[in-house]
């Protein structure tokens, strides 16, 4: 099979197994069946395309030129790779989980469900695959749009209010400053194509370069930068599936997926290395890690305190894209990859618990660990790794951003990464501890674990945040390839 053809499977496999979800609505075995399969064989086509991109070639396709000199066009780089890898296989891992979950929480409508989660995964792909400033854009759109409706699952007042705040926000930023960056960008240089070492170098005066990036750096709202992160709390109205697609297989990392690619592929980090202008933007991802931290401190609600937690950790890419040398973005590339595993469990784990004991506060939980010791353990290690201790895949990012930190010249930043680690540990660290220490309240003797599919779920990307501290090449290797 031919790389153009594998790169146009890659996009269209998700909408195909959408249609098929469908098809097959009335027989929930075999619908479920047919979401496992979709992600085994995207799965497979990604890595097919691994090898040509790990010996430094990048296969493309062109798919249409609506606008003279605009072209619709798909090519894989290793950034893209490292993505298009991340998003379908955790593909896989949410579709089992959400099987235990979908059915032990009796939600309605999973054949919608399951099909607009297809057809999110399919947009994903675009982005990951994106040859240029534009197919970005229209392929972005595609994901706000089509996780809309999973995000307005539940149908209630409270649902809808909670997307129309998703949908506001995403639309708004995007079509106020991102599509005008996009523009402005091809005014400057008379593309919009991706290209190494950047494509606006001696195109502009140092002001009209930092004012552009500042535009990228907001216009993508899924980044999640203060002051237009409401969105992402707002969303967790969503069923946990949900929140798990957004915080780790595809919303939000695409947002910082986005913002990395445009930094090495229209900036050029030789560029914005040089660019003063641009450093308002690191000032702000400083602010958002540390605020969103404090935010998260005083959040009763779990789902609210993890989703505030994203908001954080989000911001270490923007820091290690705007730091603008070899360590800055290699430790936002590998922290993209190990945010993404110790984020989906905790989501995972919270969904569990809402599953088994009905329970949505951490103040509820006390006690809860001793009936619930695999879920709560699985809280705990995925802790560890989103705060960055050894021996957990956290840690790598956070390594590599704070070299590029003091290779950059701002060793403050070492600092504001230390003190984020210390609010990491004492907003998640207590709900674990209180779980398995804490005096316990009069509880139902029959409480159990959540069904087996939410816990091999939890069980794979626990085991994941362990392995990819230990054997962290891979994601490395492909992070590297960004900077050689």
């Amino acid at each position: 099979m031919s790389d153009p053809l594998l790169l146009v499977l890659i996009v269209l496999t998700p909408l195909i197994g959408a249609i098929l979800v469908i098809i097959t609505g009335r027989w929930p075995n075999l619908r479920e069946a047919v979401s496992l399969a979709t992600g085994a064989i995207l799965v497979t086509e990604v890595a097919l395309l691994a090898p040509a991109v790990l010996a430094g070639e990048t296969p493309g396709v062109l798919l249409a030129i609506p606008v003279p000199g605009v072209p619709l066009a798909l090519q894989l780089e290793p950034l893209g790779l490292l993505f298009a890898l991340i998003a379908s296989t955790l593909w896989i891992v949410t579709t089992i989980y959400a099987i235990g979950y979908m059915r032990g929480h009796g939600e309605s409508h999973q054949t919608r469900f399951y099909a607009f989660f297809a057809i999110a995964i399919s947009a994903t792909m675009g982005v990951a695959l994106a040859q240029n400033l534009f197919t970005l854009f229209l392929f972005y759109e595609l994901l706000t749009v089509s996780t809309y409706p999973l995000v307005t699952h539940a149908g209630t007042d409270e649902a809808r209010r909670g997307g129309r705040v998703y949908l506001g926000i995403l639309m708004g930023t995007s079509m106020g400053f991102l599509l005008l960056a996009v523009i402005w960008t091809w005014q400057l240089t008379g593309t919009t194509g991706f290209k190494a070492g950047g494509i606006l170098a001696g195109q502009a005066s140092p002001l009209i370069i930092g004012i552009l990036y500042a535009l990228f750096a907001f216009g993508i709202g899924k980044a999640a930068l203060m002051p237009f992160h409401r969105w992402l709390p707002a969303a967790m109205v969503a069923p946990t599936p949900v929140s798990a697609l957004l915080h780790a297989v595809a919303v939000v990392k695409a947002g910082v997926f986005a913002i990395l690619k445009i930094t090495v592929y229209v900036f050029g980090i030789d560029l914005l290395a040089d660019n003063r202008a641009s450093s308002l933007i690191l000032w702000v991802a400083a602010i958002t890690i540390i605020g969103a931290s404090l935010v998260a401190l005083n959040q009763d609600n779990l789902k609210r305190r993890l989703a505030y937690s994203t908001i954080s950790q989000l911001s270490y890419v923007v820091l290690g894209a705007v730091l603008a040398n070899a360590a800055g973005i290699t430790g936002a590339a590998v922290h993209i990859a190990t945010h993404a595993v110790g984020k989906i469990t905790l989501f995972f784990c919270a969904g569990a618990i809402l599953v088994a004991a009905h329970k949505t506060r951490v103040s509820e939980l006390d006690g809860l660990g001793r009936q619930m010791p695999v879920t709560m353990g699985a809280f705990l290690i995925a802790s560890l790794s989103i705060a960055g201790l050894p021996p957990m895949a956290g840690l790598w990012g956070k390594w590599y951003l704070a070299i590029g930190a003091f290779d950059a010249g701002y060793g403050v930043l070492v600092g504001i990464l230390m003190l984020s680690t210390l609010l990491n540990l004492a907003y998640l660290l207590p709900i674990p501890l209180r779980a398995f220490f804490a005096n316990a309240p009069q509880r139902d003797t029959q409480l159990k674990e959540a069904p087996l599919p939410c816990l091999i779920g939890i069980g794979l990307t626990t085991t994941a945040c362990v392995v990819l501290f230990f054997f962290p090449g891979p994601i490395y290797r492909l992070a590297s390839m960004l900077v050689l």
